[in-house]
């Protein structure tokens, strides 16, 4: 491990915003599988981590947490937490919050498969998923899978919404895939945000998605990828299912990914 991550790692330890549980502490194996163990924060992040009670957004697989902290500075009214398992990414969005003394941003050091044991029952208001792998063979890995849902709707408030932007078609694809199978509302969508409408987002939130971009979206775009979005809610009664999907044909679209990511994944 270099020199610089070992600084980072060091100064995460500094930072209030940036909780960094052991996940020894949150999750443990019996016969059964893994099991969790709640955290303390749980149902209190209101109180414990933000002075102010607001609605909390989550961003799931964050990176260096450029897009929770831009949505935190447009949107006061709302506590917005970057949760990330890679603590040389977040070091960079802690660090900014710390020193610009950003009250309504902070960030979890965790697994997102161990979200439940941070997050009480409908103590979350919302779910953001910014560019994230598609994982174009492992299903169970995709972080919009009946999986994956199974454990947003443990801590999202009834109403609350999952939104997903992205410069993967596979992706995009398979989470409407999913939204339809499941008979979840789609409440807003596009397939192209900058060169299209976005359907159902009202103007803010189309100003939200299209002003914002982190360094990785703008190198997308620079080597001609466009920008999706998808904002369904998962308010139901029973298991998620996977849906019909011709996993094949998207890869096929796909194609290359850029940054390392390939169809062959």
């Amino acid at each position: 491990m270099g020199h610089g991550k070992l600084k980072k790692f060091e100064e995460n330890k500094t930072f209030s915003c940036l909780l960094q549980p052991d996940g020894a502490d949150v999750a443990r194996k019996d016969e059964g599988g893994l099991v969790l163990v709640d955290h303390p924060v749980k149902g209190h992040w209101n109180g414990t981590v933000f002075h102010d009670p607001r609605p909390i957004i989550l961003e799931l697989g964050c990176g260096k947490g450029e897009y929770v902290i831009a949505l935190a500075e447009r949107n006061p009214e709302y506590n917005y937490i970057g949760v990330d398992i890679k603590g040389a990414r977040l070091w960079k969005g802690a660090k900014y919050v710390t020193e610009h003394g950003l009250s309504n941003a902070a960030f979890l050091r965790t697994r997102i498969e161990f979200i439940e044991a941070f997050f009480g029952p409908g103590e979350v208001a919302g779910i953001w998923l910014t560019f994230s792998d598609p994982q174009l063979r492992k299903e169970s890995a995709r972080l919009t899978s009946p999986r994956f849902l199974e454990r947003y709707r443990r801590i999202l408030r009834p109403g609350g919404f999952v939104r997903l932007k992205t410069d993967s078609r596979f992706l995009y694809e398979y989470s409407l895939a999913v939204a339809s199978g499941n008979g979840l509302r789609i409440a807003a969508s596009s397939a192209d945000i900058y060169g299209g409408t976005v359907d159902g987002a009202d103007e803010d939130e189309i100003r939200d998605i299209r002003e914002i971009k982190t360094y990785y979206e703008k190198m997308s775009l620079a080597l001609g990828y466009t920008i999706k979005y998808l904002k369904f809610g998962i308010d139901r009664d029973g298991a998620f299912v996977s849906p019909e999907f011709d996993a094949d044909y998207w890869r096929s679209v796909e194609g290359e990914r850029p940054f390392g990511y390939t169809s062959v994944q």
